[in-house]
């Protein structure tokens, strides 16, 4: 007598794994994967679309691109300053060590002034504003996560225009805030013709909240941010975002480095290093080398250039900035940052003062590689993340 079986459906369902495990394995797979997994079913769609799903997810992929020393595997992406003819630039996207190119990323939106800045790259999500109207009240700023074609506009400054005519400059940056899992912009005006502690006007917008609150500066010392290192992000370390900022007391100027936290949106002063002071300084750039303060100047020395680096090993502790090493150059150059794994990013000018070209220099063995990059830049790390999937007034494309 034969057995009597199981239709196929039934089988299948026996054989279906748990729920907890199916996302286990969903948050180790490719934000391009996941945003088609979502078709699936109405269940793994709501599971994907969740904080925690993304957040999980997010960091699986941070896991998988650090190998423990902090080189990692992780990828950059840069952008022309200027725009094509229909003013919105193309994106390149490259392996971080070799800047071999992976693929190339139209930006979905308009820049009207045809001129880009990347402001910031957090875990996949990218901060972009409209460099050409970095002088004017009113700046477009977007944020963009390419991996999952989806993008949205900042709303306006809460500052208006403070019956004011024009600013002298912007300043930008752009931040992760782990603790509540949210992400915020920077913001720092300053207006001509006025005194140091009435030019800085700070204000913060906070994704979750998607709205700008004007903050003040808490600092005792009368201080104006200046803006130094375009076009490269402002280095997030320890938390906090970090520029470089005139400081005056009584009647007395100096350069220091202001940091703003993200947590707690505090400012704090942070003094440079000593033996900086001395160098006849064409350039000073911060960047983060490895999760530490790094401070570079690029100056001249008799015939010869050179970058000098300092990394603060302390966070916070002035005694112990350490000059890592000097970086002999024969071609007058501007310092872009680094790389995940620690090699210096320069804009390198030719001779003729026309041809410019992206250098990658080894700083241990001082070793030199040129890019067939041939227009000035804007570069950020990369990786893929789900971020910006749950947000709410998002445009996808």
């Amino acid at each position: 007598m034969s057995q009597t079986r199981e239709p196929p459906i039934l089988r299948r369902r026996k054989n279906d794994l748990p729920h907890d495990i199916v996302l286990n394995i969903l948050t180790r797979l490719p934000a391009k994967s996941l945003i088609r997994f979502r078709c699936v079913s109405k269940t793994w769609d709501s599971s994907i679309t969740t904080s925690y799903f993304i957040s999980t997810h997010l960091n699986n992929l941070a896991h998988n691109h650090d190998n423990g020393d902090g080189d990692g595997d992780g990828y950059i992406i840069y952008m022309p300053w200027d725009t094509n003819s229909s003013n919105r630039a193309v994106c390149t996207v490259a392996f971080d060590r070799t800047f071999d190119r992976i693929a190339e990323v139209e930006i979905p939106f308009d820049f009207t002034t045809g001129r880009a800045q990347i402001v910031g790259s957090c875990n996949g999500l990218l901060c972009l504003a409209d460099i050409g109207k970095l002088t004017t009240s009113k700046i477009f700023i977007y944020l963009w996560n390419p991996s999952i074609k989806k993008f949205k506009r900042l709303p306006d400054s809460c500052l208006g225009q403070l019956g004011l005519v024009q600013l002298s400059c912007v300043t930008l940056g752009f931040a992760y805030h782990p603790e509540n899992n949210d992400y915020k912009v920077v913001r720092i005006s300053s207006y001509p013709g006025m005194k140091p502690h009435l030019t800085d006007q700070v204000e913060v917008y906070t994704l979750s909240s998607d709205s700008w609150r004007k903050i003040g500066m808490s600092l005792r010392a009368n201080v104006m941010v200046y803006v130094n290192n375009f076009p490269s992000p402002m280095p997030v370390v320890s938390g906090a975002l970090h520029w470089m900022a005139r400081v005056v007391e009584d009647e007395c100027k100096s350069d220091m480095i202001v940091s703003f936290d993200v947590n707690s949106e505090k400012f704090r002063l942070l003094g440079m290093p000593d033996g900086s002071k001395s160098i006849v300084r064409f350039q000073t750039c911060l960047a983060s080398l490895k999760g530490k303060l790094a401070f570079l100047t690029f100056g001249q020395s008799e015939r010869d250039y050179h970058y000098s680096m300092w990394v603060m090993r302390e966070y916070g502790v002035l005694e112990s900035w350490n000059q890592l090493f000097v970086v002999p150059l024969e071609r007058i150059s501007a310092c872009i940052g680094f790389t995940m794994c620690g090699w210096l990013l320069i804009h390198s000018v030719e001779s003729n003062y026309q041809a410019v070209k992206f250098v990658l220099v080894d700083t241990e063995t001082l070793h030199e590689k040129d890019f067939d990059i041939q227009q000035p830049s804007c570069v950020a790390t990369f990786m893929e993340s789900l971020a910006l999937l749950d947000g709410a007034n998002t445009v996808s494309y």
